[in-house]
């Protein structure tokens, strides 16, 4: 992973000098919340997919933390997101901003300490492996459960909540599959440990209800562009048993991207490779990230509007 510059409360540092200390109460409870967001390399030079969504999902985290009085608004973090990609000088990356708890909160409220923010990028491509997107890839059914909504906070990116997810996909990968599918206290699917869930059967698309997962923004995409292709979709419980039966499943996320499905449980899913609504709504996805979509104009925020001149900015060494 290699970044030049990251930004650290306002100034861009040396990517090596980037730090925190150990003594540093984000990192010990992880009261920290973050984002993950995408910029693409299109005609027109590098753009952001999503970019207000994501800073404004990263500060309703914050709030659903408890933060209440946070150093930077809305509009300063996208500048950075933006100012951060520039200095770095990336055509696509992944950008990763951090809101952690700091300068005390040792006695377990977020009101005995401080927000600190941080935003890094690094280089990216397949985070599911090269060969996800044409072939698909391989999931099982979790023995560890999505959190309960009223246990810790579905709707919010916590640093914290992520403990469950690497427990998941540690043991998926341990038993040779590729992700995880974590089902929600009541037993229906919930998502995977980094991505939004769809199940495809007879031309329909239906995916998890919102209340027990989080609300991902490349989901909320994928439901317009599927209905933008004609494609009815809902939002339904599904079951264990209806994964198997589906003729396609497939997941999505800002870092995984459309990734389809081919088999659940050692059961083959359809025709056991990438389905044919799946590489519709990949071509679809992909034709909005590269600036050729009608939907473009409105999803990718161009890196040069609003972004700052690095020079003068970057921490001495």
């Amino acid at each position: 992973m290699r970044t030049r510059f990251v930004w650290m409360d306002g100034t861009l540092v040396e990517g090596d000098r980037a730090v925190v200390p150990f003594l540093t109460a984000g990192l010990h409870y992880g009261a920290a919340v973050f984002e993950g967001i995408r910029c693409y390399e299109t005609a027109e030079g590098p753009a952001v997919l999503r970019l207000a969504g994501h800073v404004e999902r990263l500060l309703a985290s914050a709030r659903i933390l408890g933060f209440r009085d946070l150093p930077y608004t809305a509009a300063d973090l996208t500048a950075a997101a933006k100012e951060t990609v520039a200095a770095n000088g990336f055509g696509a990356c992944y950008i990763r901003p951090v809101i952690y708890l700091a300068d005390g909160g040792w006695n377990l409220t977020v009101d005995s300490g401080r927000a600190r923010v941080g935003i890094a990028v690094w280089e990216w491509a397949d985070y599911l492996g090269p060969a996800a997107r044409e072939d698909g890839v391989r999931a099982n059914v979790s023995s560890f459960t999505r959190h309960h909504p009223n246990v810790a906070m579905t709707k919010a990116k916590i640093a914290g909540n992520y403990a469950s997810s690497i427990l998941a996909k540690t043991e998926s990968l341990r038993l040779g599959f590729d992700e995880a599918i974590m089902l929600d206290p009541q037993g229906y699917a919930a998502e995977c440990t980094g991505e939004n869930l769809f199940v495809v059967r007879g031309g329909r698309i239906a995916t998890p209800p919102d209340a027990a997962v989080l609300e991902g923004l490349t989901r909320e995409m994928l439901i317009d562009l599927a209905r933008d292709a004609g494609y009815p979709v809902g939002e339904r419980p599904v079951s264990r048993d209806q994964l198997y039966a589906a003729d396609e499943v497939f997941v999505c996320g800002t870092a995984a991207e459309v990734v389809g499905l081919r088999e659940i449980d050692f059961r083959t899913i359809g025709a056991g490779r990438t389905g044919p609504v799946t590489r519709a709504l990949q071509a679809a996805f992909e034709a909005v990230t590269r600036g050729r979509h009608p939907r473009s104009a409105d999803w990718m925020e161009p890196v040069g509007s609003g972004a700052r001149e690095p020079s003068g900015r970057v921490a001495a060494s």
